[in-house]
């Protein structure tokens, strides 16, 4: 179905430290408020389920069969509001920081595993989690929706691949990226919608887990880069903002980027 529009939602939350039930009310309150305010799609933070430290991701991860998601795929149905999370995802022996997209009919429409892990202390996320070996998108209405989870936003290379392979016109982030680098992250993301001329929706975390303190400043950012909304660097904040097909090709038609460039010189 053709939609020129869609008015999204980002929950810039904090989480309970290895409270799954605890974290799952806070992302219910958020959901139904922005049901309340006409969202179309709502977009949680990384790791939402669990809080972000590798022991506790470690101790409650859990299959997509049990934990958050048949929750989550509750509320989406209840709502009639697709929901896009940061989860654990345990599979067998092996632990992903995840995505999920739930369609407001309660169904799973994709799934995005981590590509690129954070390695540096304390971290550490290589310790805890397997590294995801595929990109994901979806779509809804007009726009297609390209996953990637914090870290991932220094690798300009997947959202290139996006933009250009799979035409994705809409950048996902969910993240927990922490003080002092909030100005890389505000930088990024700028870069991100600049450079692919395209929207960047970046869910990111508030409060400390485990001495690691997130620095909030969820934003929306349209394709020229201009910001549509943005959340505080420290409080628990719902933002929204109306995406529009015909502002992206507004500005593609002024400046045909993506058509300019030259990948037989850039192997």
């Amino acid at each position: 179905m053709y939609r020129a529009e869609v008015k999204i939602a980002v929950a810039q939350i904090s989480c309970v430290l290895g409270k799954v039930e605890a974290n799952l009310r806070i992302i219910e309150q958020f959901a139904e408020r922005a049901k309340e305010g006409g969202a179309e799609l709502i977009v949680f933070p990384e790791m939402a389920d669990t809080g972000y430290a590798m022991g506790t991701i470690r101790d409650h991860a859990s299959s997509w069969e049990e934990g958050a998601v048949p929750r989550l795929r509750e509320l989406a149905r209840k709502l009639s509001l697709p929901v896009i999370c940061g989860l654990s995802e345990r599979d067998h022996e092996s632990i992903y920081n995840s995505q999920v997209v739930i369609s407001d009919a309660g169904e799973i429409m994709a799934r995005y595993r981590k590509t690129h892990l954070f390695r540096p202390l304390p971290v550490a996320e290589d310790r805890c989690f397997t590294a995801g070996d595929r990109l994901s998108d979806f779509r809804l209405g007009d726009f297609c929706f390209g996953l990637s989870i914090c870290y991932d936003l220094r690798f300009p290379e997947i959202y290139r691949q996006l933009a250009v392979a799979q035409k994705v016109n809409a950048f996902i982030v969910s993240s927990a990226w922490p003080f002092p680098r909030n100005e890389h992250l505000r930088i990024l993301a700028l870069a991100r919608a600049i450079e692919n001329q395209s929207y960047v929706i970046v869910a990111n975390r508030v409060g400390t887990d485990d001495g690691v303190t997130f620095c909030g400043s969820s934003t929306i950012i349209d394709p020229s880069g201009v910001a549509l909304a943005t959340a505080s660097s420290d409080q628990e904040e719902l933002i929204q903002a109306d995406i529009s097909t015909e502002a992206l090709a507004e500005v593609r038609r002024r400046n045909e980027v993506l058509a300019d460039r030259r990948p037989e010189i850039y192997r």
